[in-house]
Formats: structure tokens, C-alpha cells, sequence
């Protein structure tokens, strides 16, 4: 038996917002749907979003889950938390978020949050004809054959969430959750991602000035020096080393105030998905990690 909070319960026993939405063909008003995994792998979820064009607002959220307990309460809190918000604040809603919202999801029903964020980046992708990021995993060699899992995939969601064994990465994307034959191949990437973060100079010096800068009770007010010195720590060792394993790079271009200039290189560069990398990627990390007011914007490689 689960160990599940009284947050996922009500939601499984009384799901919110279930169902599809019905076009209203109105004017200022699109309605699109994002959808993700399988019947035949166990999970599959439908999200079906109505959005304000103008204000790019999402005014509502259903969806249709095939799923267990967590799924559904999983899709459920997920509808409640984006409502109200624009796409790009959307777009920085975390697999992580979901989990909160629940009051906590059982370590092996992590893959449930995990679905219901890249449900949303589909929908929200699909709706600006922007190619979705995940079929970019297709192109990597299959590592997990009973759930159709490719090592793009589990490296990115390896360096996502810092899991650093065989069975979290189970719990995140399923990945050797079948028949076990692809557990080796699993860990070998874990030790990879290991290796090239042991490799990234100056990793646990950007942890430490990190946690050192940071005054949980109080804004934190920094110098220019230590503003600039904190992004390119974080760029370094929080976000290069993500796009890198998808071929790409970015680098620091300028600081002016809170606005954050980068230029997009490799993969990146020139990518349809660039803008949802910065913001839901970059940016988000920088206001995580640095300043909740920066906002990051992309200076052409000239």
C-alpha cells in the first residue's frame, strides 16, 4: 500500500477539472490539448487547455488520465496550479511544483509529476508550432525497450532532478522498470553524469557562494561584481552542463540591472525551441538560484 497524502487521496476520489473542453468558437479564445505516454506502458494523459489569446492566459484546464492514483491526482493538482497563469509562467511549472501541490508523492510515483509537466510543455508547445524538445530523445539509442526510453532521455532527467541511482530513475521515467535488462545500460549513464560533473571546475566553489549569498530571511542585495560572479557560476555549473548533453551551449554576454543577455550556441542556436529554453531553463534557474527579478534575453551570435 501507498503511503499517499490526504491532498493526493481527495484528488484521486474527487478529481477537479476532468474531462475535455469543448471548443467555444469564440473570438481571443484557442482551445488545444498536449498529450503524453501510453496505454500500453501504463500511463497515458491528455491536457486540454483554453487560452486568451491577447493575454496569453490560460482561463482553463482539463484533462483525460489513463492511470493509477497518483496520475490522476497528478493531472488533477496540475489543472488547479497553471489556471490563471500565462504560458511562460506555465512553462516554469516543474514536475517538482506538482508534487508539492500534493503534499508529497511516493518516490516510485515520481514519474506521475513527470507526465503531467511534459503534457503541458506539449500542449503549450504545440499551440506556438514549436517543436516538443522530447521528440529530440527519439534520436538517441533505446536504452529501455520495455517503455520505449532512449539515453537522451535519461541523462536529461538524470541531470533534471540530480538522481543518483538506478531505481530514482525508475521512479522518474520508468526506464528498468520492465524486464531489468536494461539496468546496467542505466548505470552506466549515471556514472557518466557523475564523471562530467565531478569534471565542471568550480561546481561546489558556486554551491557554496551560493548558500553563502543567500539570506532566506530577507532579499538578497548584491553588487554588480557579486551578481555577475553568481550568474556565470550558475550558467556553469547548473545549465551548461544540461544543454550540453543535448549538443548544445550557451554564454554569458552581458549583465545590465536585473536583464540577463546570453547568446545560445551549438544546438541551441538557431533552435525553434530557443525561447522555451531560456525562459523555462535559463531563466528560471537564475531566478531560482540568483535573483527572482532577472530576466534573460538572447543576444544573436553575430
Amino acid at each position: 500500500m501507498w503511503d499517499y497524502s490526504e491532498k493526493v487521496l481527495d484528488l484521486f476520489y474527487n478529481p477537479l477539472n476532468q474531462g475535455a473542453i469543448e471548443n467555444p468558437d469564440q473570438p481571443d479564445v484557442a482551445v488545444f490539448y498536449g498529450e503524453v505516454g501510453s496505454i500500453a506502458c501504463g500511463d497515458a494523459l491528455r491536457l486540454h487547455l483554453k487560452v486568451q489569446v491577447s493575454a496569453d492566459e490560460i482561463l482553463d484546464a482539463r484533462f483525460q488520465t489513463f492511470g493509477c492514483t497518483s496520475a490522476i491526482a497528478s493531472s488533477s493538482a496540475l489543472t488547479e496550479i497553471i489556471k490563471g497563469k500565462t504560458l511562460d509562467e506555465a512553462l516554469n511549472i516543474s514536475n517538482h511544483d506538482i508534487a508539492d501541490f500534493l503534499g508529497g508523492l511516493p518516490e516510485a510515483k515520481m514519474h506521475c509529476s513527470v507526465m503531467g509537466q511534459e503534457a503541458l510543455e506539449a500542449a503549450i508547445y504545440k499551440y506556438r508550432g514549436i517543436e516538443v524538445k522530447h521528440d529530440d530523445d527519439d534520436e538517441g539509442s533505446l536504452i529501455c525497450q520495455c517503455y520505449g526510453i532512449t539515453e537522451p532521455k535519461i541523462r536529461r532527467v538524470i541531470i533534471e532532478n540530480d538522481l543518483a541511482d538506478v531505481e530514482q530513475v525508475t521512479n522518474y521515467i520508468k526506464a528498468g522498470g520492465g524486464c531489468g535488462s536494461c539496468l546496467a545500460g542505466i548505470e552506466d549513464i549515471l556514472i557518466e553524469v557523475q564523471q562530467e560533473r565531478d569534471a565542471v571546475p568550480g561546481r561546489v566553489a558556486a554551491e557554496i557562494a551560493i548558500a553563502q549569498i543567500d539570506d532566506t530571511a530577507a532579499p538578497r542585495h548584491l553588487t554588480t561584481v557579486q551578481k555577475i560572479k553568481l550568474i556565470q557560476q550558475v550558467l556553469d555549473t547548473e545549465i551548461r552542463p544540461i544543454l550540453m548533453a543535448d549538443g548544445g551551449d550557451v554564454e554569458l554576454f552581458d549583465v545590465a540591472g536585473d536583464r540577463v543577455q546570453v547568446t545560445l550556441k551549438g544546438a541551441c542556436g538557431g533552435c525553434a525551441s530557443s525561447t522555451a529554453t531560456l525562459k523555462n531553463s535559463i531563466e528560471a534557474k537564475l531566478k531560482d538560484l540568483v535573483l527572482p527579478s532577472l530576466t534573460v534575453e538572447e543576444v544573436p551570435v553575430l
